[in-house]
């Protein structure tokens, strides 16, 4: 087998042209080019040869999709949704927290 050889992530097969199933083809429509709305050519780490004007691409990543997956993912970090996630994860520890708060109150009231 080749060492420069690009392999399938999923099965390891060699590949040898586009439309491998387990590595998506994106095609532009119409008029436009792929690379006119792709992430990894705004960074300017795209090296693939037909850049800029692609009209299909493997690589291809929507720079809009990209920000609204950051997006979530700094909702997703923040104190808040951090908080409900401990939350939710350990609802059992803080009942028997609350259980043994009243336990305790209850036995000061009655002393």
């Amino acid at each position: 087998m080749n060492s420069q050889a690009v392999t399938c992530p999923h099965c390891r097969t060699q590949l040898k042209a586009y439309g491998h199933p387990g590595i998506p083809l994106h095609r532009a429509s119409q008029e436009e080019y792929l690379c006119d709305s792709c992430t990894y050519h705004a960074d300017d780490t795209c090296n693939f040869p037909q850049r800029p004007y692609a009209k299909v691409c493997t690589l291809y990543e929507n720079i809009e999709e990209s920000k609204l997956y950051s997006e979530k993912q700094r909702h997703a970090n923040s104190f808040g949704a951090t908080l409900r996630s401990w939350v939710k994860r350990n609802q059992a520890l803080i009942l028997l927290l609350a259980l043994l708060l009243i336990c305790l109150l209850i036995a000061l009231s009655i002393t």
